[in-house]
């Protein structure tokens, strides 16, 4: 079998910069400005603002996750390291228990340390992962940061997925350029007027699209080892809605117009959770139909790379047949 890539992005930064990088990043923590909402608390301090996240990340769990993109999962699986908290407050959000804090504002899980939160990632990796995940990490990419190198002095060497809600800042996002192998950030909502009701951000959608064009512009299009795993470059996932509420034409429109190779997920999974149903179109699951309409306008608008396509997976089979 085809060895793993040894060279992830960060490894060729080296710990040093990315010590700088991290300090960098933690500075701005003493007035919160890591991600668009720019709540301005000490966080440093242990204040928490809109992600309810203080000083150390809270990681909820971590594990091989095979539920993924089959170009993240391969055989040993994708190591997903869910972090508690958000930058967003997405009324539907299918992970609410971590996402959202309890009664007593607590989030659901353990605080990390940088060293605590780098064994984390170095375990993942010797149980044999494919990549680490790091899902829901806006919030947290200070501490992120500041456990890479740790993690990186220690033998990580597996690629960095960026697994992100969308609702980045370009100065945070120019911290991590060199950094993640790997952007998968959601295409969420595009009206603004549903943004502000339904994630409580009108403002997602234009910066949605500054932060996934520079994505892409850090990493490209997404790349595949030659066993039809992703190794660098851009995914975007997309949740279509009941309703049409998330825009699902201009968004697919825009994807193209960044590139049409842009490998975009168009999922039809949804159903209702949270507070879902109290927001007429959100109380249903989405229908067969909708979703089938979601991959027509994907198709339609010129992009050539959509998840679960014949067409990739016969590029993905292509791929491992001349790796051996």
């Amino acid at each position: 079998m085809p060895e793993k890539s040894p060279h992830p992005s960060y490894a060729r930064l080296g710990a040093d910069e990315l010590r700088r990088r991290a300090e960098s990043a933690l500075a701005r923590l003493a007035a919160c400005d890591l991600c668009p909402r720019k709540c301005g608390v000490d966080r440093a301090a242990g204040e928490s603002g809109f992600c309810r996240t203080g000083r150390r990340a809270v990681v909820a769990s971590y594990q091989l996750h095979y539920g993924e993109e089959s170009v993240l999962v391969g055989e040993g699986g994708s190591g997903a390291v869910f972090f508690s908290g958000c930058n967003l407050g997405c009324v539907f959000c299918q992970n609410w228990d971590i996402s959202h804090a309890d009664a007593d504002g607590r989030l659901k899980g353990l605080e990390a340390s940088a060293g605590e939160l780098a064994g984390v990632m170095l375990e993942l990796q010797s149980q044999g992962a494919e990549n680490i995940n790091l899902v829901s990490p806006t919030h947290v990419a200070a501490q992120i940061l500041e456990a890479l190198p740790l993690a990186l002095e220690r033998g990580l060497s597996l690629p960095l997925v960026w697994n992100t809600g969308g609702y980045e800042s370009l100065e945070t996002l120019a911290l991590l350029d060199g950094v993640a192998d790997i952007f998968m950030p959601d295409a969420k909502v595009w009206d603004p007027d549903v943004a502000a009701r339904i994630l409580l951000a009108r403002d997602y959608p234009e910066t949605a699209r500054a932060a996934i064009a520079e994505m892409r512009r850090q990493v490209g299009d997404l790349e595949l080892d030659d066993r039809g795993l992703a190794r660098r470059g851009l995914l975007v996932r997309h949740l279509a809605l009941p309703e049409g509420l998330a825009g699902t034409k201009a968004w697919m429109e825009f994807l193209a117009g960044l590139s049409p190779l842009t490998f975009v997920n168009v999922m039809g999974q949804y159903h209702p959770c949270g507070r879902a149903g109290e927001f007429p179109g959100l109380e249903r699951a989405v229908r067969g139909e909708e979703h089938a309409a979601a991959l027509e306008a994907a198709r339609r608008a010129g992009l050539t790379r959509l998840d679960g396509d014949p067409a990739l997976l016969l590029e993905r089979i292509l791929r491992r047949a001349r790796g051996g």
